[in-house]
């Protein structure tokens, strides 16, 4: 068990759980109100399991722009009654994940979700509005005082029957919260990850650069397609995440430009996402007009422009420590290269929802859903290290220089598709696996109390 520093025990006052007034068990706390801590909410929900969730900001903004969710996760969101209809109202159903040369000629295509096999579709939405969405409907099942603003978890100490979240209000003070489990969707900073593994290395940066934004356009190809446009160290990724509008003819247009430097000097932009001017960057892309899409006035059509580097962290052991547990990017942020970040933090509320039916509302119940996934999604991080699905524009690279006629004369269509066939078994959505695959969380399943 590893505690918190006595010094900081000493100056939080303890404070009751809501949950506790009436003598009921105290609830299972969450730290992190993203996409993954939301999912938890409602997932615990599910399965009768109170909870609340502790987030550290004071309001919920729709922020960031748009992701894609894996049919794995769209399957878990339907079991959770947050159905087609509602992600129709932030985002659009994929029709195709496609790679393209510089010069324009195709690497690869393929159709996505229902038209590839899958028996759940595959989504391109606005992360923040999803994040609302989420937010939304825990407040209207769990109850307006759910989700808690302002409360960032700061550490935690655990007894042999429970857990204590500190917790660090926005006026500064300071507050000890009991729970029967905690599970920390904290993100990236993790201060449950940071006390749980103290010596883990830094924020690990490879070298490439992220400007991201959205702007009005004409979706290309199948009209709902996702494209990678370049090569492995100079690239930009768009797709749609709304319908055209009739009014307008334009889309809602996604895009991701990114560029490798030399990173041996480490980040030193100081910021982990900053807003930047489009004179910044978008020099890099100058000519990258082919007629199909015009990739400079695409850039230029956004409003506003945030800049990231690439990150993730090197993977830990366990996500686990007695009562307390991790998950989303605090157990494992990823470089956003497969379009799985948020589908595996949706993936992990599931897997641990359905290890709490299976074992009851204790150390168990984590141990298990560690087992389960730590050890393969550990795996995942570091192929998506190595560059994920867009590894095949690597091999372009290596073998022509990326400038290609034919692109089986460069890699023959068996090899291409046994290379996507790779990634889409270690991620967790192979079609035939996933179609075949009973309900994470059976229905109408419940945590027995003893």
């Amino acid at each position: 068990m590893r505690m918190a520093g006595a010094g900081a025990a000493a100056d939080n006052r303890r404070m009751q759980s809501p949950f506790q007034q009436d003598h009921t068990p105290a609830p299972v706390l969450i730290a992190g109100g993203g996409i993954g801590g939301m999912a938890m909410a409602l997932s615990l929900h599910q399965v009768g399991v109170p909870c609340v969730v502790l987030e550290a900001v004071p309001e919920l903004k729709p922020l960031g722009v748009g992701i894609n969710l894996q049919p794995n996760a769209v399957r878990e969101l339907f079991d959770l009654g947050i159905g087609a209809d509602a992600l129709d109202r932030i985002g659009l159903a994929a029709r195709e994940w496609a790679l393209v040369g510089r010069n324009g000629n195709e690497v690869y295509a393929e159709p996505r979700g229902v038209l590839a096999g899958y028996r759940w579709p595959q989504y391109a939405v606005h992360r923040g509005q999803l994040q609302m969405l989420l937010a939304d409907a825990v407040r209207k099942r769990l109850g307006p005082g759910a989700v808690q603003l302002g409360r960032r978890v700061t550490g935690y100490r655990q007894t042999a029957d429970g857990v204590t979240a500190l917790v660090e209000d926005r006026d500064g003070s300071r507050h000890e919260i009991a729970g029967r489990l905690l599970l920390a969707a904290d993100g990236l900073h993790s201060a449950v990850r940071a006390q749980m593994h103290p010596n883990q290395p830094p924020i690990q940066w490879g070298g490439a650069i992220m400007w991201r934004g959205t702007s009005p356009g004409v979706p290309v190809r199948s009209g709902a397609s996702f494209v990678g446009l370049g090569s492995a160290r100079h690239r930009v990724v768009f797709y749609p995440i709304s319908p055209v509008d009739p009014a307008t003819g334009l889309a809602t247009i996604n895009w991701i430009a990114e560029i490798t430097v030399d990173n041996r000097d480490g980040w030193t932009q100081g910021d982990w996402n900053r807003r930047v001017q489009l004179a910044d960057f978008t020099h890099h892309f100058d000519g990258w007009n082919d007629g199909w899409v015009d990739v400079p006035a695409m850039l230029r059509g956004a409003a506003e422009v945030f800049e990231y580097p690439m990150i993730d962290r090197d993977p830990v052991p366990t996500w686990v420590d007695g009562r307390v547990a991790l998950l989303g990017d605090a157990a494992h942020v990823m470089y956003p290269v497969g379009s799985n970040g948020a589908s595996q933090a949706i993936v992990d509320a599931r897997v641990l929802a359905a290890e709490l039916v299976a074992h009851g509302v204790g150390p168990a119940a984590l141990a298990a859903y560690d087992r389960r996934l730590c050890a393969d999604i550990s795996a995942l991080v570091l192929r998506n290290r190595g560059a994920g699905p867009f590894g095949l524009l690597n091999l372009v690279d290596e073998r022509c220089g990326g400038v290609f006629d034919r692109i089986d004369d460069v890699i023959p269509a068996a090899e291409r598709d046994a290379f996507m066939a790779r990634y889409k078994a270690a991620a967790g959505f192979a079609i035939e696996t996933l179609n075949a695959a009973p309900p994470t969380v059976a229905p109408g399943a419940r945590v027995l109390e003893s």
